[in-house]
Order: structure tokens, then C-alpha cells, then sequence
């Protein structure tokens, strides 16, 4: 069982163990987290999304080498697609970014989304929370792609970059799902392969057309090559300046009043959940309501209604 001592002391090993008893959704780990929660808050989490096969975790990697020669400790969740037969993480992008795994400020971790719409299960917040008590400076997150449910990421993130290379009609699906209004920095990656210029004005072209922000940010369109880091010092700034930005400008305590509430409701209705099953599971009510529509006395949908009255007091006022 991890400590919260060597957590908060930044241990891997301690922090990995936690984050495994997030996964395993071990009671224990909801009773640490509410102790670590007052010592996180402090990390710059970056989202970084777009549709497969763009890149993401090779950029990833190379973003890596760029934090770490700023000497900042460095945490990934690479968020997965989840596996129909173990639950588990079926992509393992950790293995594209092996070469920072002897680095002890470097800590990568593949999760799985565990289907999820908007591709973050509440395990991938709730391990958020331990990177950051960890002292984690830069917390990066991964996310399985860029389709219209894709918008988690926002209240979870600082800053987002959406990620994609020329000549895929990227930028159009981005208005299509209404990713566009998420992004704070446009990356195109590949931008060795022709039509990389054009990609970048039809960028520039919808980031124009686009609701002004209410953060008074202008949206960047970066050209990168992650393969050779062509490009990846300067995404590197552009993001750190974000923070700078969002720092000067005190957002960043309206970003932790949006996250907190995010959540706070992902936890409620994880919970809430969680007790309605266990009461499914045992209630004598809904074994009463099984018999009584197996003998024909009720019909299932009268049967649902009455035992979710006697679990819900709550009546709306609409």
C-alpha cells in the first residue's frame, strides 16, 4: 500500500501503486485522494487531442525533451482506447516514449478511457490529482482522438492543442465538431508533407471566423515535425507563454473554479452511480419488482418507476 509521505515526496513507485488502486477503484484510494487533494494544484496540465495517426505521441516525446531541458519534472497520461477483455489501456503509447524512462523527473503512464464519451474516465482526473501532489510541474494529457464528444479535456486542462497534419481535411472536421472553439494552440504536425502552408491558412481562416475568446487569447497555428523535433522548442514556448498569459492575466483561478466543479460532478455521478448499483445488486425492493414482472402482476416500466421513487426524493420544479 503506497504512502502519502512518499507521494508527496515525488516517489514513482509510491505514485504508480496509487494510481493503480484509482484503476482497480480500491475505497483506499478515495480516502488518500482526499488528503492529496490539498497539495495538488500547482502543475500546468496541457491536453493534447486530435484524430489518430497525426502524430500525438511522437510530438509527446519530443515535447518531453523540450520541458525537461527547462529542468521540469514531466508527467504523461496517455489515454487510451479501453480493451473489450481486460478493461485495460490497448495502445500502450508509453512505448513510443520509452527513451525518457531511466529519467526519475519523468513519469509516463497509459490509462484507459474505459468508454467514456468525452475520452477521460474519473481515474484519469483522480491520477491528475496524484501527479500533481506529486510536484509534477507539466502534466500532460493524451486523449484517444478529436470526435465531437472530445471535449473533457477542456475543464481538465490549462491549455489545449489540437493536433493535425496537412491534407486530411482535419481543419474542417474541427469545425464540423466544434473542436475548434476548444483549442488554444493549433498544431500541424508533418509539415514536411505538401499542403502543410495551405493547412496553416485554412487554420488561421477558421480560428478568425470563430467566437472571440473570453480570455482575450489569440489562438496559435504551429508547423512541427516531431520526428526531428523541427518546430517542438517553439510549441514548447508557445505553450509556457499560455500559462504565462493566463497567470497575468488571473485566470488561473477561474480555470481551478472550472475544474473543481467538472469535477466534483464527475465524481457525483460516478458515485451516485456506484450506489445505485450496489442497491440494484441487493435491494429487496428491486427483487420483489423482478418476481412480481416475471409473474406478470407489473409490467417493467411501472416497475422501474416505483423503485426509483422510493430511492429519489428529489422532484424538480420545472
Amino acid at each position: 500500500m503506497p504512502e502519502i509521505k512518499d507521494i508527496l515526496l515525488g516517489s514513482q513507485i509510491a505514485g504508480a501503486r496509487m494510481i493503480r488502486l484509482i484503476e482497480d477503484n480500491d475505497p483506499v484510494a478515495f480516502e488518500m485522494l482526499k488528503r492529496l487533494y490539498p497539495h495538488a494544484g500547482n502543475a500546468f496540465i496541457i491536453g493534447i487531442t486530435g484524430s489518430p495517426g497525426v502524430g500525438k505521441s511522437t510530438l509527446i516525446d519530443a515535447l518531453i525533451t523540450q520541458f525537461r531541458t527547462l529542468d521540469m519534472k514531466v508527467a504523461v497520461i496517455a489515454v487510451d482506447p479501453t480493451s473489450p477483455f481486460s478493461g485495460g489501456a490497448i495502445l500502450g503509447d508509453r512505448l513510443r516514449m520509452q527513451r525518457h524512462a531511466a529519467d526519475k523527473k519523468v513519469f509516463i503512464r497509459s490509462m484507459a478511457s474505459r468508454g467514456q464519451k468525452g475520452g477521460l474516465s474519473r481515474a484519469t482526473k483522480d491520477a491528475v490529482v496524484v501527479l500533481d501532489a506529486m510536484g509534477y510541474e507539466i502534466i500532460i494529457i493524451e486523449t484517444v482522438g478529436a470526435g465531437q464528444a472530445e471535449f473533457d479535456i477542456a475543464s481538465l486542462a490549462h491549455s489545449i492543442g489540437i493536433v493535425t497534419i496537412p491534407g486530411t481535411g482535419d481543419g474542417i472536421q474541427a469545425i464540423k465538431a466544434g473542436i475548434l472553439e476548444t483549442g488554444d494552440i493549433f498544431i500541424v504536425n508533418k509539415s514536411d508533407k505538401p499542403d502543410a502552408d495551405a493547412s496553416c491558412h485554412q487554420l488561421d481562416m477558421m480560428i478568425d471566423m470563430r467566437k472571440p475568446s473570453e480570455t482575450n487569447w489569440t489562438a496559435r497555428v504551429l508547423k512541427t515535425i516531431a520526428q526531428n523535433q523541427t518546430g517542438v522548442k517553439e510549441l514548447a514556448d508557445v505553450f509556457l507563454s499560455h500559462f504565462d498569459f493566463m497567470k497575468k492575466n488571473n485566470l488561473i483561478d477561474l480555470k481551478k473554479k472550472e475544474m473543481e466543479k467538472s469535477y466534483f460532478n464527475s465524481l457525483l455521478k460516478d458515485l451516485t452511480l456506484e450506489k445505485l448499483l450496489l442497491f440494484m445488486k441487493e435491494s429487496e425492493d428491486c427483487k420483489k419488482a423482478e418476481k412480481k414482472i416475471s409473474a406478470g402482476v407489473i409490467d417493467p416500466l411501472s416497475a422501474a418507476e416505483l423503485v426509483v421513487n422510493k430511492i429519489c426524493v428529489f422532484e424538480s420544479n420545472d
